[in-house]
């Protein structure tokens, strides 16, 4: 952390005058304000990127500056709600404050009755000792508020149920175009309390049928879903460009692309082999051959165009939403067993300990050997299956790996063993299973193997002093580290403050608390203690990995930003066609498009596996399943399905009819009469009392009923011991 210089302002003294400038406080207010020479500026601006890195700032459009978390002074609102007493509601237009809930902001309308659900607002903000106000300054172009939701019929009249987890409201519904009751669909919201009435605008179909879970992700959160005709006729156009003869032959060695079993691409291939050079004795030559976009998808282009509205691939259980037309993404891109594909080829030599010693970059023709399942290549490398190919391409592959395990191992990136969830369906779309995804290191493999090119590939447009769009990973901000210490106290962890954190110093955390119930629960904190990934062309370097250059190559069937760098390295290289250098700015706010599309992706495929994950639960409804605590709220707890997943919640009115003390930083609710205990980490068993596939919720009960509170801890009796002083909160159960 840089050391502030003689006459510079504090932190304290610039989140004062950010929270109460009456303007916008952008770098010249504040240099202005406390009286800085040209030195002073240059040093401020090292203040203010401090205190941006540790969480404190955040910048707003303008380059205005605000407490992070706070609102700008000046912002565009979205009027999301008029309540029955006439106060208008609304929310930011533009909200990245991460981990930090979105505010609901309550305008001052100059007229009553003035704003409506949907339009957009340019105000002046502040905070109150209520919350925040706004006091619009000017109305801007009406956005019309859509909900997703499912209709329902009451006599002869038709309501509007959404599909939001938080909001399940009703709607009268004006205007049902060809839906019927029970359809799922789009609908716009109109009119002003007590008259908000909605008119359906698309008729999505059955709600319930599993490939509707998807579907519902998509329209909720605006994924483009088709492509133009002018994007789909270039597609079939440029697939039929010749791969041309001017191209590294590659076609002679068993390149291997090792893959999950259902993947619909494949953008990737390896292959490895003892290196020759007694300059690098006991090393290893290795080959990473990426897909060659580049070459089909040209800057400017009709499928340029597309895919840098989408940003990445987007994928669910039960399709896959591209970034690139399927003509080009599973068939021409992709790397498939027997056919010649263009490729852009990454040379690495890689030391007996695992260190990359050089690369080059070629564009190359390859011919796959195979395309294998990560079980099957792992069960040919343990000599539970004969493969063909074992001892030419699969066991030289295996021994170049370990290696670079080594090098990993050395470095000590963060490691969280984090289950990932598999969802099964049959061609009809019926699910067959939900459970972890199992971890091979069959996947290892491919991921140390992914690095290496990756961190190859932001060195060599280094080198050549090209713009490198970085896959950044910033270290966590002191607010998130002390409120992780915060939370390890609770369990008696030590976590010291002050220390020079490294992602070895989260590993060490986890392996000295060591195989303990509560463990899962400090791999999400250690999670969520961590900075959001991002692009951007300014190099932070990449913290989780322990990697000073890391860019991402090595997926541009599905990734823009690889698409980006594959263009930059054509360019730098002077490799042929395809080639692009980006301005700065121009990659700043690329960098930021596709690190909003990339949160959008994520978000829509965790909904959509809720989803399939209530529908799975669906007919269990009424059992008892054993549970494990995830957290714990003031108006109950959440818990999640052992080996399954899925979220659900458990009312404290549920909880019997005593009172409960809510602890908010031991994270419990403690019983005044009967002293039971809600905590994290904790397992038990409950009643599965609802599964709603629409919203993909859950609720839980007590499998006893209310009267008895012990009997899910006596059913599951593997209680944590927790440290902490409750609160003065109380809440009733049964009554409140």
């Amino acid at each position: 952390m840089r050391k502030t210089s003689p006459g510079l302002p504090t932190r304290e003294q610039v989140l004062d005058f950010i929270q109460s400038s009456s303007t916008p406080a952008g770098k010249r207010e504040i240099a202005r304000a406390f009286g800085l020479t040209a030195q002073g500026k240059i040093s401020l601006k090292a203040l203010l990127k401090d205190m941006a890195d540790e969480g404190l700032i955040d910048s707003a459009p303008g380059r205005a500056f605000h407490k992070m978390g706070g609102l700008p002074k000046v912002t565009v609102l979205r009027i999301v709600d008029v309540d029955d007493g006439g106060n208008v509601w609304a929310q930011p237009e533009r909200w990245e404050a991460d981990g930090v809930p979105v505010p609901r902001i309550r305008v001052r309308e100059r007229r009553r009755g003035e704003l409506g659900i949907g339009q957009r607002v340019l105000a002046r903000t502040e905070e109150t000792g209520g919350g925040w106000t706004a006091h619009p300054m000017k109305l801007l172009a009406k956005a019309s508020e859509q909900v997703l939701g499912v209709l329902r019929g009451e006599g002869d009249r038709l309501w509007l149920t959404g599909v939001e987890k938080k909001d399940r409201r009703e709607y009268p519904v004006s205007d049902a175009g060809e839906a019927e009751v029970g359809d799922l669909v789009m609908a716009e919201l109109a009119g002003r309390p007590p008259r908000v009435t909605v008119r359906v605008v698309e008729r999505l179909g059955d709600p319930f049928a599993p490939r509707s879970f998807s579907l519902i992700a998509i329209h909720k959160l605006g994924i483009p879903d088709t492509f133009t005709d002018e994007t789909l006729a270039e597609a079939e156009r440029v697939a039929q460009t010749p791969i041309g003869e001017d191209r590294e032959d590659l076609t002679h060695l068993p390149i291997l692309a090792i893959d999950p079993a259902d993947a619909r691409d494949h953008d990737d291939a390896v292959w490895a082999a003892p290196d020759d050079d007694p300059a690098n004795e006991g090393g290893w030559r290795a080959i990473v051959a990426i897909a060659d976009v580049s070459f089909y998808v040209r800057p400017g282009s009709a499928i340029d165009k597309d895919a840098r509205q989408r940003g990445n691939s987007v994928y669910f259980p039960d399709r896959v939403v591209p970034m690139l037309p399927e003509v080009l993404s599973a068939d021409v891109c992709s790397l498939k067993e027997g056919e010649d594909r263009a490729a852009l080829a990454c040379h690495l030599t890689i030391s007996k300990h695992g260190a990359l010693r050089g690369w080059r970059f070629t564009r190359a023709r390859v011919r796959i050997a195979a395309n294998i399942a990560y079980e099957d290549a792992q069960a040919a490398i343990d000599g539970a299956v004969e493969h063909s190919l074992t001892e030419v391409a699969l066991r030289p592959l295996w021994d170049c790996w370990q290696a670079l395990a080594k090098a990993r191992d050395a470095r000590e990136p963060l490691d969280l063993d984090l289950p990932e969830r598999r969802v099964v369906i049959d061609q009809r779309g019926r699910i067959l299973s939900v459970a972890p995804r199992e971890r091979l290191d069959a996947h290892r493999l491919i991921e140390d193997y992914m690095i290496a090119a990756n961190v190859a590939a932001a060195k060599a447009l280094e080198d050549k002093r090209a713009p490198v769009m970085y896959r950044v990973h910033e270290a966590p901000s002191r607010e998130k580290l002390s409120a992780l210490k915060d939370y390890l106290d609770t369990f008696g962890v030590p976590f010291a403050l002050g220390q020079v954190v490294k992602p070895s110093t989260f590993n060490h955390v986890l392996a000295r608390i060591g195989d303990v119930e509560f463990r899962p629960q400090v791999m999400e904190q250690v999670l969520r203690t961590q900075t959001q990934a991002y692009y951007a062309p300014a190099n932070h370097g990449h913290f989780g990995l322990g990697l000073g250059s890391y860019a991402h190559f090595t997926s541009p069937i599905r990734r823009y930003a690889d698409l980006v760098v594959h263009r930059a390295l054509v360019a730098a290289y002077d490799l042929g066609p395809g080639g692009a250098k980006l301005p700065d700015d121009e990659m700043d706010r690329l960098g930021t498009s596709i690190s909003q599309y990339e949160r959008r992706a994520m978000e829509a495929e965790r909904d959509t596996i809720d989803r399939y994950v209530a529908a799975y639960l669906s007919e269990r409804v009424g059992e008892t399943v054993e549970v494990r605590v995830t957290g714990v709220q003031n108006y109950g707890f959440f818990a999640t399905v052992d080996g399954i997943g899925g979220d659900g919640l458990m009312p404290v009115r549920d909880l019997g009819g005593e009172y409960f003390r809510y602890d908010e930083a031991a994270r419990t609710l403690t019983g005044e009469d009967s002293g039971d205990q809600y905590t994290l980490g904790q397992v038990l068993r409950l009643r599965l009392a609802e599964a709603n596939p629409v919203s993909g919720a859950l609720r839980f009960e007590l499998p006893g009923g209310n009267a008895s509170a012990g009997e899910a801890k006596r059913a599951a009796p593997r209680v944590l011991k927790r440290r902490g002083r409750p609160a003065n909160i109380r809440h009733q159960g049964k009554r409140r």
